[in-house]
């Protein structure tokens, strides 16, 4: 099984890219939706969080109120150090048990993982193949804006805490630059899976010669 990184800054269009893969029937992992079960009622990011920022950090559930934590963080590089320290540990170790299962139901040929921060975390090396989704800085701060509903200084504020886009390019097998229009980019994502099928071809090949040398 190919394992893949899908990576790329904020509001760059990774999601439409994920949604491609997995309708070619790629194993789609969310990394953000995965940090966001962390930091529900109960889960293991809590209490450590809670210790750290005060009890002012709970939702009104006893989960940890994410915009309250991003809004906290955003601009403190300690702080932030902090939670990506808890938080990316047990989001990389639940992916490893998902990729273990995959492989060992031997269903899929490809697993996506589609996490902003992959490479900033050091684990891009965990991967056989990265790909790097990014866009023109001036789209990617109005996409932002409307998606989040945010003015202009807090979306490049956001942005600027993340490695840019240049340095990301770096680490790439393949880039999908979303700039353009949806069907441009659904275009280019189409092309991109299909080389990592050549890709997991290959893969499996080699796995299979190695384990009969």
């Amino acid at each position: 099984m190919l394992t893949v990184a899908l990576t790329g800054g904020i509001a760059s269009g990774k999601s439409v890219v994920a949604e491609v893969f997995a309708r070619h029937g790629c194993a789609l992992y969310r990394a953000d939706q995965e940090a966001r079960a962390f930091l529900a009622p109960g889960g293991p990011a809590v209490e450590p969080l809670a210790a750290k920022f005060g009890p002012a950090i709970l939702a009104g559930d006893g989960g940890i109120d994410r915009p309250k934590l991003a809004a906290l963080i955003f601009g403190r590089e300690s702080d932030r150090r902090f939670v990506d320290g808890l938080i990316h540990p047990l989001v990389a170790r639940a992916r490893r048990r998902e990729i273990a299962r995959l492989a060992r139901e031997d269903r899929t040929k490809i697993f996506v993982s589609e996490a902003a921060l992959t490479i900033e975390a050091g684990l891009a090396s965990e991967f056989d193949k990265i790909v790097v989704v990014w866009c023109a800085p001036e789209i990617q701060v109005e996409r932002l804006m409307a998606r989040d509903a945010i003015p202009r200084e807090e979306a490049l504020r956001r942005i600027g805490a993340q490695m840019p886009a240049e340095e990301k390019l770096r680490f790439a097998d393949y880039i999908i630059e979303t700039s353009g229009s949806l069907e441009r980019t659904l275009a280019q994502a189409e092309a991109v899976f299909t080389m990592l099928l050549a890709d997991a071809g290959r893969h499996s090949s080699k796995r299979r010669r190695e384990a009969g040398s």
